[in-house]
């Protein structure tokens, strides 16, 4: 029997008309579209590396992601920025550059799988990005100029170019028909032609190769940019670690005995620097030379404006002083608040020897506007500053000089006050001005003029959701009413009446008090509420309110099961 699938033997079989065809259908794209989108990433991936590298000869502040998220930062409202460093707390900033990270590497994964059927026009999108980065960049408060937007323009057409080849690798190449070879003698079968049809396909090993040596080189630029960039700070790490702090002319007094309470789960009296709480808008740390650093004294009612050098700062007579500095983004009951022994130049010194006056005696200005070397704009009432209170112009921080997380070389310290009005980080510039005609960078984002830190508690044992044994149990933790000093705090257990709770020795009205309370606890669920009373006789209040405008109020509570 006669096969139906193989020609007879010496016989040549002829392409026919089905067959052709079925070569003319179509190729599946789907792996197309998917190194597309590999090639959009790696183009991503090359951009950044590219203004990474860029950004050593110009600053880190200027790479497109910092840049992008700066300009995130400032556009956000306050309740999200609330919100994120309630969450988040001291990671919000890794948070943030994850999430821009993970947006353009959506974005290049859609553009390079659009590049295989419109290659410029993913191209020029990627351009587009690159615009976007370079204005966020010039546009920032610390922005040096034009010069800011070059990482994110070179950036932008490294990676616009590499989509654009890798993406021609992944076009379709039509090949000629090749010429049929001549058939055998003998009958045939099907229809005769000119040979198979036009061939379609892709350069694969070409994709392959330029893929692979894409990322490769990119790794090696993004390596050397982030190690270049790392090494540009060297210079301030030097110039830190040569400070040597003299004495304080004026030391803080000895801790009296009995301010540091011997219960578990208490937080310690002075706060480790490597525990303070760090809140601000800086996604690049700055790193300030020294040696370099200048801040300037100008504006309202200065009649000697004046500029100061770091050593000019270190030859002064010093003072030293334990302060308890609060953020008014703390939650009630939150962590954002630490107590440090400050070691700095008194600033109502310096403005005196300025000629500044306070308004209570004169003075035309009633706003101090405090300028960060990352554009921070930070302003503090002028009469709080030199009423007398120990504000510091702080270059060390618990016996070492500042770090650089907290302000290194010269930060503000303004004891009363949260310090998005008074804790200005990294300052060079002070101006006398009023609040009526400037408004810093937090009130223009709805943010209270002046905020005199409240009379707040917290509880720090046990914890929430704890389980305790019954029987006896320490209540313990911190209260604080900077510049007004604690005087009492209460703790109730459930509905039960308010019991006054044991006050630890008091080092200064400028710095939070430990408290603890021994509890008979008894089996089943408990709520245990503390309140505060200042100074002034002011009672801490229940009222619940967020922190904007001008900081959290309301009294904190746990609640643990006793088994």
């Amino acid at each position: 029997m006669r096969s139906r699938t193989n020609p007879p033997v010496g016989r040549t079989r002829i392409p026919t008309v089905r067959d052709e065809a079925k070569d003319q259908r179509p190729r599946p794209v789907r792996p197309r579209f998917a190194l597309g989108a590999v090639s959009g990433a790696l183009a991503g991936f090359a951009a950044l590396a590219v203004a990474e590298l860029v950004a050593v000869a110009v600053r880190p502040q200027s790479s497109p992601v910092v840049a992008v998220g700066g300009a995130a930062i400032d556009a956000a409202p306050a309740a999200v920025k609330d919100w994120a460093i309630r969450h988040f707390g001291t990671s919000d900033k890794l948070v943030l550059q994850s999430g821009i990270l993970a947006v353009l590497t959506v974005l290049a994964l859609v553009s390079g799988a659009l590049a295989v059927r419109f290659r410029r026009a993913a191209a020029a999108g990627i351009l587009l990005f690159g615009a976007v980065g370079a204005s966020a960049a010039v546009d920032r408060p610390d922005s040096t100029g034009l010069t800011d937007a070059l990482p994110s323009v070179a950036g932008a057409i490294a990676g616009a170019l590499l989509l654009y080849v890798l993406a021609g690798r992944l076009a379709v190449v039509r090949r000629s028909p090749v010429p049929a070879p001549a058939p055998a003698p003998g009958p045939v079968t099907g229809e005769g032609g000119d040979g198979p049809p036009a061939e379609s396909g892709w350069d694969r090993r070409g994709f392959v190769v330029a893929a692979a040596s894409a990322a490769a080189a990119s790794a090696v630029l993004g390596a050397t940019g982030r190690s270049l960039n790392a090494s540009r700070g060297q210079s301030a790490v030097v110039s830190r670690r040569t400070v040597v702090l003299p004495s304080p002319g004026s030391p803080a007094p000895p801790l009296p005995e009995g301010t540091g309470l011997r219960v578990a789960g208490i937080g310690p009296f002075v706060t480790p620097n490597k525990d303070f709480y760090r809140v601000d808008t800086a996604l690049v740390v700055p790193k300030v030379d020294a040696t370099a650093w200048r801040l300037r004294i100008h504006g309202r009612g200065v009649s000697r404006p004046a500029t100061y050098s770091f050593d000019d700062l270190l030859r002064r007579d010093l003072t030293e002083r334990d302060i308890t500095l609060t953020c008014v983004s703390n939650e009630v009951g939150g962590p954002y608040v630490g107590n440090a022994r400050w070691i700095g130049v008194r600033l109502a010194g310096l403005l005196a020897e300025c000629g500044v006056q306070p308004p209570s005696r004169g003075g035309p200005a009633d706003q101090l506007v405090a300028r960060s070397v990352d554009g921070m704009t930070i302003g503090s009432p002028v009469e709080d500053v030199m009423d007398g209170r120990d504000a510091l112009l702080a270059l060390g921080m618990n016996g070492e000089p500042l770090p650089f997380e907290h302000g290194f070389p010269v930060r503000m310290v303004v004891p009363g006050l949260y310090g998005y009005v008074s804790a200005c980080k990294w300052i060079e510039d002070i101006e006398l001005t009023t609040f009526d005609s400037y408004d810093p960078y937090w009130v223009r984002r709805g943010w209270s003029r002046r905020a005199p830190v409240k009379t707040e508690s917290r509880i720090d044992t046990p914890k929430p959701f704890a389980r305790p044994r019954a029987g006896l149990v320490m209540i313990a933790g911190v209260a604080w009413a900077q510049h007004r000093g604690i005087d009492k705090v209460e703790v109730r257990v459930d509905d039960g009446p308010w019991q006054e709770a044991r006050l630890a020795a008091e080092d200064t009205r400028d710095t939070w008090r430990q408290w603890s309370l021994p509890w008979q606890a008894t089996e089943g669920g408990h709520t245990l509420t503390v309140r505060a009373t200042d100074r002034t006789g002011a009672v801490q209040t229940d009222e619940r309110t967020r922190t904007i405008p001008d900081g959290a109020s309301g009294r904190h509570s746990v609640v643990v099961t006793v088994d």
